[in-house]
């Protein structure tokens, strides 16, 4: 049965599938759906362990696969720094940026109206200039509360196909998988980072939670941007 239509209990998939068999899945997946989406398919890369992730196996069922990146003005200096590593390595890479006014500290009065200006913004310019019919994300249900119920294939926006393909990963596998690839990473790892974002928004905890650093302090704490909850498709001129 095509994985893309599969309705496996992604808990017990967690469990019970070993690394190399989540690994042979996760290529299983994407090369499926660059057969069906063809150059529709591609890489949503935030820079982080899991997207890097996802972006070697991208690379590894096809090279012609294309990605987008999204960066704010409040990306740490190592996390820009790193960005343009990939993109003069992965030309292939398009980044996407909103240089739009927004008020001061704006981050910390609405952090929610923040991300929807500073990153969903982009994604949304990105699916259309970029005409994406099938992104991929890094996506793990076990990251944290936000991220239980994602199902690896998803339509959550009408024509605009959400593949997750490391969805069953577990943090220590991403982390296996980048070391055996030698896949170079964001150098705020070694600082004790576990999940990275903006930098006003970004701390290091000792939180069982990988994404418990994020936006601490606030209604968002822990939470979404809002990349991979708001849509992203417009229809007929109108948000939906």
């Amino acid at each position: 049965m095509s994985l893309l239509k599969n309705k496996d209990d992604l808990k017990e998939l967690v469990e019970t599938l070993n690394f190399k068999e989540k690994v042979d899945r996760s290529l299983s997946l994407i090369k499926e759906a660059y057969e069906k989406y063809g150059d529709g398919l591609v890489v949503a890369n935030s820079l982080g362990k899991d997207s890097v992730a996802v972006w070697d196996l991208a690379k590894r069922v096809n090279s012609k696969i294309r990605g987008f990146i999204v960066t704010t003005r409040f990306k740490p200096k190592e996390t820009v720094v790193f960005m343009k590593q990939e993109v003069a390595r992965y030309p292939e890479l398009k980044v996407y940026k909103n240089d739009s006014e927004i008020p001061d500290r704006l981050y910390e009065t609405n952090p929610d109206k923040c991300c929807d200006i500073l990153k969903v913004e982009p994604v949304k310019r990105a699916v259309e200039e970029m005409k994406v019919t099938c992104w991929v994300t890094g996506l793990r249900c076990t990251e944290g509360r936000t991220r239980a119920d994602f199902k690896e294939v998803e339509e959550r926006d009408i024509g605009l196909i959400k593949l997750n393909p490391i969805l069953i990963w577990k943090e220590r596998e991403v982390w296996q998988y980048l070391a055996l690839n030698g896949v170079k990473v964001n150098p705020l790892y070694a600082e004790g980072y576990r999940s990275l974002g903006c930098a006003p928004c970004t701390k290091i905890t000792n939180e069982e939670d990988e994404r418990a650093g994020r936006w601490i302090g606030t209604s968002k704490c822990g939470g979404e941007c809002g990349i991979h909850t708001r849509p992203l498709k417009t229809i007929m001129g109108a948000g939906i």
